[in-house]
């Protein structure tokens, strides 16, 4: 079942690439297996048809990665959820990548944490794109001053922007948003990659630019 899923998915993104002549082979998925089962995981990864997994809390991710054993290596490990500092050493052990940095604090404790590293720790910045209090993220008028900050960090590779657009109806109204992201993108981080785009509504996102899109519900969900 969940084969079919992910194939149904990549021929959406496919579809939603040809309708802005973009190569869907450059737009990355990235499998979100917050409310799936170890065993789902473990299918899903055994398939070969998964490169990137996303997670939104460290210690589920630890978990599963522990249970999963030499498994969890055949893919990279995301976190596209909010981080607090004091979870970051323990995140920088679990994670490939970080793509929610929203604070400068959290960027210099990251930066700490990957001292001694023989890699850069890739991450993204996350821009609030709702009012909600419950959405997490910088604000759009102070993402260049954290991007300073992010690029002052030796040990973090700023690889591009992440945002989770509004979710209101109807889903069409969400285009905007994507469309802040992507400008605010072309003006302060050039040539950088831009994370947006759920099982909602990711074929917008592929319309308006998004480089990476993060499912999970349309895989897991029966």
């Amino acid at each position: 079942m969940f084969i079919d899923n992910l194939e149904k998915i990549r021929y959406r993104m496919t579809a939603a690439s040809a309708r802005t002549n973009r190569d869907a082979g450059a737009i990355d998925l990235v499998v979100v297996t917050k409310y799936a089962s170890l065993t789902d995981v473990r299918e899903v990864i055994t398939s070969r048809r998964v490169l990137e997994v996303g997670e939104n809390r460290v210690q589920d991710a630890e978990k599963k990665k522990l249970s999963l054993g030499a498994l969890a290596d055949m893919v990279r490990w995301r976190l596209i959820g909010h981080l607090q500092t004091n979870k970051a050493r323990k995140a920088v052990s679990v994670f490939d990548a970080i793509d929610s940095v929203d604070s400068l604090k959290l960027a210099s404790t990251l930066d700490a944490a990957m001292t001694g590293a023989n890699h850069k720790l890739p991450v993204m910045i996350q821009v609030k794109l709702s009012e909600r209090q419950t959405q997490f993220g910088v604000r759009p008028e102070n993402l260049p001053e954290l991007i300073g900050g992010v690029r002052r960090c030796s040990n973090l590779e700023l690889q591009g922007l992440m945002g989770i657009a509004p979710d209101i109806e109807p889903v069409e109204a969400v285009r905007p948003s994507f469309r802040l992201l992507r400008s605010l993108r072309d003006k302060h981080l050039l040539g950088g990659k831009l994370s947006m785009g759920m099982s909602r509504d990711f074929e917008i996102a592929i319309e308006e630019g998004s480089d990476m899109i993060r499912i999970g519900t349309q895989i897991f969900a029966p």
